[in-house]
């Protein structure tokens, strides 16, 4: 009984954890498995909930075999990520908080998560997306990193 509580309370916080949803682009195969998927690079793309026009696309190694097809594979850090001005940003960015999660997915089973946040830079007038991968425990320092300098728009 325990345990089904447990699972339901996951299941409802991941489901009302904070940031954009992705939109899968693409999977590339990059190593062959004779049994189970292969293992592939996959690009998703996300809208800053908080900032209309800006767009980040974020690869993400996944890990193929018997593991990776049922689920349970343990996917690795690494990661890029690009950010791009894709229509009029007419936020205040003096209003956005000066560091804030904009994307979130699960990278395992248990508890590994590759997150966006998204800083400010006032003195340029820049957004800054940072993406790193955490675990309960401990995270990994790879990260990559795409900035979005404020332009003006010409809507065409």
């Amino acid at each position: 009984m325990r345990y089904t509580w447990l699972v339901a309370a996951l299941g409802l916080w991941m489901a009302n954890a904070p940031g954009a949803r992705a939109d899968d682009i693409a999977c590339i195969s990059t190593t062959f498995r004779l049994i189970g998927a292969n293992d592939k690079v996959c690009i998703s793309a996300f809208d800053d909930p908080k900032v209309p026009g800006v767009a980040c696309h974020i690869s993400q190694a996944r890990t193929g075999g018997l593991k990776g097809t049922f689920g349970i594979a343990e996917d690795p850090s690494r990661f890029s990520i690009a950010c791009r001005q894709v229509g009029p940003i007419t936020v205040d960015i003096a209003k956005l908080a000066d560091e804030e999660k904009v994307y979130s997915e699960s990278t395992s089973l248990f508890f590994k998560h590759t997150h966006v946040y998204r800083a400010i830079d006032k003195k340029r007038n820049t957004l800054v997306y940072v993406a790193i991968s955490d675990r309960l425990v401990d995270g990994s320092p790879y990260n990559a990193i795409s900035t979005v300098p404020i332009m003006p728009w010409s809507g065409h």
